[in-house]
């Protein structure tokens, strides 16, 4: 009986460290992606791609989604940590159950993106943004966006349809 648990337990964690393998993937995606566009692209110049629908512009991030704090970065700060604190809570609380697997690859992706732009943050006192979309309403068009930003937006869809679910 004890050989059982013992092994049960040894699976879980393998099986954890798939989801840390994830959230450690979209770091460093987005890690280089962001130290290349720093090197490569100038500031707020803009690069079309694919007929002018996307478009690659270098911006420094002070705050949230459409600026949201950027005259207050060190609260922007603060905030940002609070979250991730609660994310990795819950990241760690849903890795020491038994399945949930949408739920926990959405906390992957969720922790992967929200710690790429956190680093930015404690590092270069801003995030670095470089992807445009010309599509769309007029709001939408004037957001700028990293990799990072997708996978926390996808990652928490999942989070939440994996806790209803699995």
């Amino acid at each position: 009986m004890r050989y059982n648990k013992t092994v049960k337990k040894q699976k879980q964690r393998e099986a954890g460290m798939i989801y840390i393998g994830i959230t450690a993937a979209i770091f460093a995606l987005d890690f280089f992606l962001k130290k290349y566009v720093d090197r490569k692209y100038e500031l707020r110049k803009k690069h079309k791609r694919c007929n002018g629908k996307v478009e690659i512009e270098k911006y420094y991030n002070d705050g949230a989604t459409l600026n949201l704090l950027a005259k207050h970065p060190k609260v922007m700060t603060a905030i940002h940590t609070v979250m991730m604190m609660l994310v990795g809570a819950v990241y760690y609380i849903a890795m020491r159950t038994s399945g949930k697997r949408l739920g926990k690859t959405g906390l992957a992706l969720l922790a992967g993106g929200g710690l790429s732009n956190l680093y930015d943050r404690y590092t270069k006192h801003h995030v670095v943004d470089y992807i445009q979309f010309q599509i769309g309403p007029a709001w939408f068009r004037r957001i700028i966006f990293n990799v990072s930003d997708f996978f926390i937006f996808i990652g928490a869809l999942l989070a939440v349809a994996g806790s209803e679910c699995d």
